[in-house]
């Protein structure tokens, strides 16, 4: 009988990521393919749970996702009518049929919608949770997985600009793909950008500088070819750091540093052209949605109206002046919807994340994956400012598996043991070897 640990659970949740960023593109609420993908991960995460690990989860990320999901719930749950007096306008006091008209009422506006989002809220928090209970040599075997979706992404969205303008499909997945695999072009351009620092990673520390070059200028042809200016801007902005963040501990000689930077001057080049071309930002746009969507945190501060009911309740906020034909269907800035949505309690949990991200900086300066992925996050969260990309199960699940590797403990075990080794030469071959062994 072999001792060899199982490797199962790895193939089980590569798939699940490598399945999100195939179907995973859409942005409309109720796409039957985002409900496959929801219980793929819910079914196995319990089948990962199902097996003993070694591998032992923060308290401190259980608890905020305990406290994530358990603020949804509240909002699905009856409540004396009386406590919302006078914490919300009449229009969003949520009447149902279902409590009674006068006695019991939801913080939601729209119960249903409600319900999706704690689907995908507990399905994210599942493959996170079970990412974090693989060994952490498995966690990077899930990149191959992640990358060949990129790829397929890569690979489709080349194959629609090269062909003509019009570059919809219609018919292949429920919703209209726009760009690669995706029906947004901005969120097509987000999964580009964060793969960045996975490539340079793959560049400088798994011994691939040529492959490694070669995607990451792919990467970069393919953001000017989608036209986002936020991408554009942010994978020039996630190169750089990228390459200098995770250089200072590679052994790539200086020569590759300065062409890759020679590269990214004419990256520039066209980045700049590209966004000089185009208007930025006039009356009705994304300013306007964030003003509107402050008046209506003002008013549900409390309580907020319910997650995914963003749609709804804008419109009671919205100037007579901005309505058109086109509807606002989100604020196009991830944080102000969270709080719209979520109230006080929501605000509080994204602050709370945000200073464990921080203080997860200071653990993964040792692991170039872990700063890798830290890298990734901290620019989808940047992108979050003016787009809603973690809307999109490919992104969402993307999120979950990068900070599945910061705030794995694994990496740390690893690095500490390599620290207690020295690299010697044997008949032409590195070799490690604990400190103190005669080599």
């Amino acid at each position: 009988m072999s001792d060899r640990p199982s490797e199962w659970d790895k193939y089980l949740l590569g798939s699940i990521l490598f399945i999100s960023l195939l179907i995973g593109g859409g942005t409309a609420s109720g796409l039957y393919t985002d409900t496959l993908i929801e219980v793929a991960a819910i079914v196995s995460a319990a089948s990962v749970f199902s097996q003993a690990s070694g591998q032992r989860i923060p308290h401190s990320v259980l608890w905020l996702l305990i406290f994530a999901v358990a603020l949804v719930v509240l909002q699905i749950v009856p409540l004396p009518a009386a406590i919302f007096s006078g914490l919300r306008p009449e229009l969003l006091l949520a009447d149902s049929g279902l409590v009674g008209e006068t006695r019991f009422r939801f913080v939601s506006v729209g119960v249903g919608r409600t319900i999706e989002c704690l689907l995908y809220l507990v399905a994210l928090a599942a493959f996170f949770l079970s990412v974090l209970r693989l060994r952490a040599e498995q966690v990077q075997a899930l990149l191959p997985f992640f990358f060949v979706g990129v790829i397929c992404n890569g690979l489709a969205g080349a194959i629609q600009y090269s062909l003509s303008d019009d570059i919809a499909i219609e018919g292949l997945l429920p919703f209209t793909i726009n760009a690669g695999l995706f029906a947004n072009e901005n969120h097509f351009a987000a999964l580009l950008f964060v793969s960045i620092p996975f490539v340079v990673y793959y560049g400088l520390f798994r011994g691939h500088l040529l492959s490694g070059s070669l995607g990451l200028a792919t990467l970069l042809l393919l953001l000017l070819a989608v036209g986002s200016r936020a991408g554009v801007l942010i994978g020039l902005a996630t190169t750089v750091l990228s390459i200098i963040f995770l250089s200072t501990r590679s052994r790539v000689s200086g020569i590759g540093i300065v062409a890759v930077f020679i590269a990214l001057s004419v990256f520039t080049i066209g980045a700049w052209t590209k966004i000089e071309a185009e208007v930025i930002d006039r009356d009705f746009g994304r300013g306007e949605f964030a003003r509107t969507t402050i008046e209506g945190i003002k008013e549900n501060w409390a309580t907020g109206v319910g997650f995914g009911n963003f749609q709804k309740a804008y419109q009671i906020y919205e100037k007579e002046a901005m309505i058109f034909k086109q509807y606002v269907n989100h604020a196009h800035n991830e944080y102000l919807e969270i709080a719209f949505e979520g109230g006080v309690l929501a605000a509080l949990l994204m602050a709370l994340y945000f200073v464990m991200l921080f203080m997860a900086l200071t653990r993964v300066r040792r692991d170039p994956l872990q700063k890798a992925a830290f890298l990734s996050v901290s620019f989808l969260l940047i992108h979050s400012l003016v787009d809603y990309p973690l809307r999109t199960a490919a992104l969402a699940m993307t999120f979950a598996f990068m900070n599945a590797i910061i705030f794995h403990k694994g990496f740390a075990a690893r690095s500490a043991q390599k620290s207690e080794l020295i690299e010697i030469d044997h008949n032409g071959e590195k070799l490690l070897v604990p400190i103190g062994m005669p080599s």
